[in-house]
């Protein structure tokens, strides 16, 4: 029996871990902005750590559930209700059939998971069920959630109530978020001075944040090395020619207004790559709101592959605490 949409909230996509393995061909690998929440989730309720959930942004979806369920809410604090009492977040949860499941104002962070057991069981497309809305590809008919949307539940996972994740192993931004970034190939376009003082400056998360890209304003626009633009670039200075774009590459077109590439985002094209933030920090650019605000702080390989297998730690202590 599926989920029945009432409300849609701000974004609401069915998300899993993503379809790696056609960046190459423009079709980003997206998946959930934060996968650690996701994986949380899903272990929270019996599923494997993959499983399709809904991902929601600033504000959540109204759902009436038409069979006992066993959900769970992570990432952003976004404070559940079951007709309407109170839930705890990081928590699994009985649903009655019948019952709706809504939501309070959102508290901190950006994007909240709702993980039901059993797994959002929307269609396949080229091995995962996430939204690329872009290319209509993934999700509810690769678009997001609408209102009068019936979302089927898989079956087989090993649900049960009461698990909920300790406090310390859960991770949303501090009020002044820092984000590591490993040196671009591409800094020798920019003065010394310039590129030292991108890294000193706060800048504040802007508007346009979404999961092709969140943009940085407030710091000081950036200086380039002045030189003749390359046959095939643009007569931009920040402009390059066309080259492929890694996940979490920071652009800064015009020397403006930094841009980080996120989970849906394009392959490549012509800017230049300031550096890239390194992928134990990628979660948290999905909890950032706009106005929050952000250093970026230059590291080396050494560093970045430390943090990951510090997160890699993390996952572990997560899913031991949920065994």
């Amino acid at each position: 029996m599926p989920i029945n949409v009432i409300s849609a909230g701000i974004s609401t996509t069915v998300q899993d871990l993503g379809r790696p393995g056609y960046y190459h061909l423009g079709i980003p690998m997206g998946g959930a902005m934060d996968r650690m929440a996701l994986r949380a989730g899903n272990l929270l309720v019996g599923n494997e750590e993959g499983a399709a959930c809904l991902e929601c942004a600033f504000f959540g979806p109204e759902l009436e559930f038409t069979e006992d369920a066993v959900i769970a809410i992570t990432g952003a604090e976004l404070p559940p209700k079951i007709d309407g009492a109170p839930q705890p977040t990081w928590t699994a949860l009985d649903v009655r059939a019948g019952q709706v499941l809504s939501f309070d104002y959102l508290q901190a962070g950006a994007r909240a998971y709702i993980a039901v057991a059993g797994g959002i069981d929307v269609p396949m497309a080229l091995g995962s069920r996430s939204t690329y809305a872009i290319g209509a590809l993934g999700g509810v008919k690769g678009r997001a959630v609408q209102p009068g949307d019936e979302l089927p539940i898989g079956t087989g996972a090993k649900a049960g109530t009461g698990k909920s994740l300790p406090p310390e192993l859960r991770r949303l931004p501090a009020a002044r978020a820092e984000l590591r970034i490993l040196p671009g190939l591409y800094n020798h376009r920019l003065t010394e001075a310039s590129l030292a003082q991108f890294f000193k400056e706060d800048w504040r998360v802007a508007n346009e944040a979404d999961r092709m890209g969140y943009r940085f304003q407030g710091g000081t626009p950036l200086e380039f090395v002045a030189q003749d633009q390359p046959f095939g670039a643009g007569s931009d200075p920040s402009n390059i020619t066309d080259a492929c774009y890694p996940y979490g590459s920071v652009q800064v077109p015009s020397g403006a207004e930094p841009i980080i590439l996120h989970r849906d985002a394009v392959s490549g094209g012509g800017y230049f790559m300031l550096g890239t933030v390194i992928s134990a920090d990628m979660d948290l650019i999905g909890q950032l709101q706009p106005n929050m605000h952000v250093r970026f702080v230059p590291v080396d390989m050494a560093t970045a592959l430390q943090a990951r297998h510090d997160r890699r730690q993390q996952l572990d202590r997560i899913r031991k605490a949920l065994a």
